[in-house]
């Protein structure tokens, strides 16, 4: 066993509920109220200063339906630690963009492409999807085709934003310098 899951089990092992080592790897499995706590910990004693990932998983069939990753590192990459949260439909997960900045979008993306809210998130809205739409598309109900909406087909407008413009390119140049843009007249 790891000496980083060690420690957090010496500190807080009443939230433990399963570990596993795969490969070199060592992930932990803890009670979503301790994540703040945990997180903080891992952070503050262990040097896992790099929060590298949070994603989700939807198990649908499963209660609870969702898992909560984090992926957690030393500077170096030398140790490493993933923990694990599951998660009820409708349940909220504390933020832990206040201890890692960089899970502000992280988390905004889990919450948009799966549902999953996070408690004292300072901007929690959409990241990838525009606000006011209805679905999650990560969820394992949503069909591989997608669902209708109202929006407009923009990306399809049949006209190029360029097209007309001051630059041209040259698809078939034999090399890269011809290929780079350049403006119209030029050589």
């Amino acid at each position: 066993m790891s000496d980083l899951v060690k420690k957090v089990e010496e500190h807080y092992g009443e939230y433990i509920t399963g570990k596993k080592e795969f490969r070199g790897e060592h992930t932990i499995v803890i009670k979503k109220e301790a994540v703040k706590a945990v997180m903080q910990y891992c952070r503050d004693h262990l040097d896992l200063v790099m929060l590298l990932d949070i994603c989700s998983v939807d198990h649908e069939s499963v209660d609870p339906r969702f898992e909560m990753v984090y992926e957690l590192s030393t500077i170096d990459d030398f140790r490493h630690l993933r923990i694990k949260v599951p998660v009820a439909e409708d349940e909220e997960v504390d933020t832990v963009s206040d201890i890692w900045a960089t899970a502000d979008w992280h988390e905004r993306e889990v919450y948009d492409m799966m549902g999953i809210r996070f408690t004292g998130h300072p901007n929690m809205k959409r990241i990838l999807m525009w606000e006011g739409y209805p679905y999650h598309p990560l969820r394992k109900e949503f069909p591989l085709a997608g669902k209708p909406t109202d929006m407009p087909d923009v990306a399809f407008t049949g006209v190029a934003p360029m097209e007309g413009g001051p630059f041209v390119t040259s698809s078939t140049a034999t090399d890269t310098v011809s290929a780079e843009p350049r403006a119209k007249g030029e050589s």
